[in-house]
C-alpha cells in the first residue's frame, strides 16, 4: 500500500506529457472543490438558522420544562419537586399555569393563551430583552393584577401599551354544569390592568396569542388549586450540562412526568429543519458524485499514458493488485485534494459571512431579525463532508478504475 501511495503521489504531482491531462485533472479537482464548498456553506447556513431559531425561543422557553405525563396539571408541593429544586444544576425553578381564555377590550374579543408565571419568570428566561415600554416586570401587587401582552394582541385589541380600561378575561368554569338559559354564567370573569409593558419576539406564535399574567391570577381564573401547575420550568446553571441535568431530573421524577429540553419543546420546528438539512445533504452528495465522475476522465487518460510504466512495474515483480491500487489511490488523492481546497475555502467564506455579512436579505435595516444569512460551522459537518468525499470518491472511481486497469493489464501481458 505504501508503494502504491508513493507512486500515486508522484503521478499526481508530476507533469504529464500531454497538457490536456493536467487540464482535465485540474477541472476534476475544481469540481470536487466547488461541490465541497457548497456542502460546507449550505450545512453551515442551516446550522445558523437553527441557532437563530433556538435563540429566539430562549426568550420564552425554559432550558427544561416538566409536565405531567398522565394529566393536564400536577401539584408542586411534593418531595420530588423539592428535590429537583435543590439540585446544584438548577438555578431557577418556576411554576406555570397555561390555558386558553377570551379577552375583551372596548368591544373587541380575541381568543388567547394566558400564561400565568411566577415573579421570577424574567430570571428564568430572557423575556426582558423582548419587552417594550416603560416599567418593571411586575404582574401583581396588593391592589391589582397586571398583564404583559404580545405585540400582535395589542394590535388586535387596539388597546395600546398604556390602555386605560382594564382587559376583561373570560374562561369556562371547571366542573360546573352548563347553564343553557344563561350562557354568561358558564364563564368566570377577571380583569387585568396595563403594566406599561408588552413583549415582541417577532414570532406570530407568541406575539399574536400569548398574555403573561401572575400564576395566582391564572389559578383563580382557571379554577386551579394552590400549588397546582401545568408545568415546572427550569433554568440550568451555566456551569452545568443540560443533558446531564435533564437525565438526573428524569431519574428523580420517573415515568409520571415528561421532561423536555428546549429543542424537544419545539420538536416540530427543529424536526423540519433537520429534515431539510438532511435532504440538502443528500442532494449535495449527488452533485459531489457527478463532480467525481470527472476524475474518471483524467484517470483513463493517465492510465493510457502510463502503459509503459505498468509494463516496467510488472517486469520487476509488481502484481495486478498493486498496479490497480496505484490508480485507485490516484483518484482518491484527486478527490481529497479537491475536498481540502473546498473545506478551507468553505470555512473561510463562512467566517467572512459571520464577520462581514457578505450575503444579506436585501431588506431595509431592522426589517428582519438579522440583516444577513446566519452561519455556524460545526466540526461534525466538516468530518461528515470528508467522509462523504472519500465514500463518493471510492464509489465513483473504484469500480471504473478497476475495469480500466484490468484492460490495461491484459494489453501489457
Amino acid at each position: 500500500m505504501r508503494l502504491s501511495l508513493y507512486i500515486a503521489k508522484r503521478y499526481l504531482l508530476s507533469k504529464k506529457s500531454h497538457q490536456v491531462i493536467n487540464l482535465i485533472s485540474g477541472v476534476a479537482v475544481a469540481g470536487v472543490a466547488l461541490a465541497t464548498i457548497a456542502m460546507i456553506c449550505t450545512l453551515s447556513v442551516f446550522n445558523g438558522f437553527q441557532e437563530l431559531v433556538a435563540r429566539q425561543f430562549t426568550a420564552f422557553d425554559p432550558d427544561i420544562k416538566i409536565t405531567s405525563a398522565k394529566g393536564k396539571s400536577f401539584f408542586t408541593d411534593n418531595e420530588r419537586i423539592a428535590q429537583i429544586k435543590a439540585l446544584p444544576a438548577v438555578e431557577v425553578a418556576s411554576a406555570s399555569v397555561e390555558d386558553k381564555a377570551m379577552v375583551e377590550y372596548d368591544g373587541r374579543q380575541v381568543m388567547v393563551i394566558l400564561k400565568g408565571v411566577e415573579s421570577n419568570f424574567n430570571s428564568l428566561t430572557e423575556i426582558d430583552r423582548t419587552l417594550i415600554g416603560r416599567g418593571e416586570f411586575l404582574l401583581s401587587d396588593n391592589s391589582f393584577d397586571y398583564v404583559i401582552p404580545g405585540a400582535g394582541l395589542v394590535s388586535a385589541l387596539n388597546c395600546g401599551i398604556y390602555f386605560v380600561k382594564p382587559l376583561e378575561v373570560y374562561a369556562p368554569k371547571r366542573k360546573k354544569r352548563v347553564n343553557m338559559t344563561n350562557p354568561a354564567a358558564n364563564f368566570k370573569k377577571e380583569i387585568l390592568h396595563a403594566s406599561g409593558l408588552i413583549f415582541s419576539m417577532n414570532q406570530p406564535k407568541y406575539d399574536d396569542n400569548y398574555l403573561l399574567a401572575s400564576v395566582d391570577f391564572a389559578r383563580r381564573l382557571f379554577g386551579r388549586k394552590e400549588n397546582e401547575a401545568n408545568s415546572l420550568e427550569i433554568k440550568i446553571a451555566k456551569s452545568a450540562d443540560i443533558k446531564k441535568a435533564k437525565s438526573e431530573i428524569k431519574s428523580i421524577l420517573g415515568d409520571e412526568f415528561d421532561v423536555k429540553d428546549r429543542y424537544e419543546q419545539q420538536e416540530d420546528v427543529f424536526r423540519i429543519m433537520k429534515i431539510e438539512k438532511f435532504i440538502s445533504y443528500i442532494f449535495l452528495s449527488f452533485i459531489l458524485l457527478v463532480a467525481c465522475f470527472n476524475i474518471i476522465g483524467s484517470l483513463s487518460m493517465l492510465i493510457i499514458e502510463k502503459e509503459k510504466d505498468v509494463r516496467t512495474l510488472r517486469s520487476i515483480g509488481a502484481d495486478d493488485t498493486l498496479i490497480s491500487n496505484i490508480f485507485i489511490i490516484e483518484g482518491l488523492l484527486v478527490s481529497l485534494t479537491g475536498a481540502l481546497i473546498g473545506i478551507i475555502t468553505g470555512v473561510a467564506l463562512c467566517f467572512a459571512q459571520q464577520e462581514f455579512g457578505l450575503l444579506s436579505f436585501g431588506g431595509a435595516a431592522g426589517e428582519y431579525i438579522v440583516d444577513s444569512y446566519p452561519v455556524k460551522i460545526i466540526l461534525n459537518d466538516i468530518l461528515r463532508t470528508i467522509v462523504t468525499v472519500i465514500a463518493v470518491g471510492l464509489l465513483a472511481v473504484g469500480v471504473p478504475t478497476r475495469y480500466l486497469t484490468a484492460n490495461l493489464l491484459k494489453r501489457s501481458k
